[in-house]
């Protein structure tokens, strides 16, 4: 298969809302590849090459030098071949090897083919081909039930293999596939409620528990050896021997573990979540430790869990973690919930996950089952410069590059504006248009793909919090950012200021 046809049937997915026209359109292309081009082809639709991690940076992408192709010739096998000589490449000159590999793919690929192919190493396509909609379509492409597809997509935690099996050995092959220890499965989501009391009217009676500011981890042991992994199923068993180690210690043969971890200070409160991350980021570990909670179960010594409502697997989970288990309290009681809840801020956590007692682990799902409750934080930003969209976003200014005021100038210019952030989350199509037309009339200068604008348009952001950031003067960068509303009604002058955000991180330095 031609990648131009992959290229073309993206365009039509990020075209249209429907989700269902979405599906057809998917499902049409995956009938149509070879058996050998499926995985390749499913991992470039979800930006997740069947090879890994290809280690291209922005540098070594932005130094290829080509005249792209007039024509579509490069095929699907092509790309994945040269793929697999980018992730194969090591060593003394490997970044020499890494450019000729990526110039010769640039030279063969039409402008819009290489779009597609920057933004697949990336990981950053954002067309709408969502996990959840490219499974539907391997559902449809194969004739298969649903359900059966989903549940081999969350057990194999392999996109690409399920569409393999589906579409080449059908439905049996599906519902073999089983839960397997050392193979790590797709994690269950939440979804989430503005209040404790909300959620539990939805749950009913459920395990109210903290919600940490830490990092999910999944962990399978059989024997002595040991497996952790992340929420998007990457191996860091090396990185974090102190997991590993507690984890040895258990009393089973064969589990499988769900659960989250985060350093702590001196005074056993939470360090902040950047501390984590950059512990899983380290390629050994350092003095910073980690402390795993886990708060469900999977497997345990050849009985899997996953069917079993939580109340049955809590008490096995209890059983085999003891002091590792995750705090929580079981209740229907809203008044109990929303103690827990102000237990766990206090605690200096992110606020609570409210979760039915009757549910199953429903693995790769975000459902009501699960449900988390945090504290919502707004900040009156000031807009800097604005990015242009891609995909369905073409054509108007998209991604807002957001600043915080600084009135004595520690960052820069007194009274001036010290970037913390990006965000192109929570905006319509109406406001998109509507900014487009109004940020062009402010532009102030270009460069790459972005515009530079007078400062002067205050913007409503809500946050889950801010980290440690090299990347911003101030020191800090937003995480979560999404647009809540402009405030035409509020001045730059009135904005919120840098030294508000960075009190949200304790222990920064002033």
């Amino acid at each position: 298969m031609l990648l131009a046809e992959i290229v073309r049937t993206l365009d039509g997915v990020t075209a249209t809302r429907s989700r269902l026209a979405k599906v057809d359109l998917l499902a049409d292309l995956l009938t149509r590849l070879r058996p050998e081009e499926i995985a390749p082809a499913v991992g470039m639709l979800v930006a997740a090459p069947r090879q890994g991690r290809l280690g291209i940076g922005w540098r070594t992408l932005s130094g290829v030098e080509a005249t792209h192709a007039d024509s579509a010739t490069l095929e699907v096998a092509d790309v994945d071949a040269a793929f697999d000589e980018l992730a194969s490449a090591g060593g003394s000159g490997s970044a020499a090897a890494r450019l000729a590999v990526l110039t010769r793919l640039a030279e063969r690929a039409t402008a819009s083919e290489w779009d597609l192919l920057q933004r697949v190493i990336f990981g950053e396509l954002r067309t709408g081909a969502l996990e959840g909609v490219l499974l539907d379509a391997i559902a449809r492409a194969s004739s298969t039930e649903g359900p059966v597809v989903r549940r081999a997509a969350m057990l194999s935690g392999d996109l690409r293999e399920t569409a393999r099996l589906a579409l080449t050995e059908g439905p049996d092959a599906l519902a073999a596939v089983g839960l397997e220890v050392g193979r790590p499965v797709l994690p269950m989501l939440a979804s989430t409620a503005s209040t404790v009391e909300e959620a539990i009217g939805v749950s009913g009676p459920a395990s109210v528990e903290y919600k940490l500011d830490g990092a999910r981890i999944q962990v399978h042991k059989h024997g002595d050896e040991v497996g952790v992994y992340t929420r998007t199923l990457a191996d860091i068993t090396r990185r974090v021997p102190e997991l590993v180690e507690i984890v040895r210690t258990l009393p089973a043969a064969d589990v499988i573990l769900d659960g989250e971890t985060l350093a702590l200070d001196e005074d056993d409160a939470p360090r902040p979540f950047q501390d984590t991350m950059a512990r899983f980021g380290a390629e050994r570990a350092s003095e910073i430790a980690l402390r795993p909670w886990f708060f469900d179960i999977l497997h345990l010594d050849g009985r899997d869990l996953l069917d079993e409502p939580l109340s049955v697997r809590r008490a096995v989970l209890e059983s085999v973690v003891g002091e590792w288990m995750m705090p929580g309290t079981v209740t229907d009681d809203p008044q109990v919930a929303a103690a827990v809840s102000v237990e766990a801020l206090a605690a200096g956590h992110e606020g609570v996950v409210v979760k039915g007692l009757d549910a199953p682990y429903a693995a790769g799902r975000r459902g009501a089952s699960w449900i988390k409750v945090k504290p919502v934080l707004t900040y009156d930003l000031v807009v800097l410069g604005v990015e242009w969209g891609s995909g369905r976003r073409q054509g108007w200014l998209s991604n807002l590059h957001l600043g915080a005021r600084d009135p004595l100038g520690e960052f820069g210019e007194p009274g001036g504006f010290v970037m913390v952030g990006k965000t192109f989350k929570g905006l319509t199509d109406e406001t998109l248009r509507w900014q487009t037309e109004h940020f062009l009339a402010l532009e102030t200068g270009r460069s790459r793909g972005a515009v530079t604008v007078t400062p002067t348009t205050v913007v409503e952001i809500a946050i889950d919090g801010v980290q440690r950031s090299p990347r911003y003067p101030g020191g800090v960068a937003l995480r979560f950012a999404r647009v809540k509303g402009y405030r035409p009604d509020k001045p730059a002058a009135e904005a919120d200021t840098i030294t508000a955000l960075r009190d949200l991180l304790p222990g920064i330095s002033r």
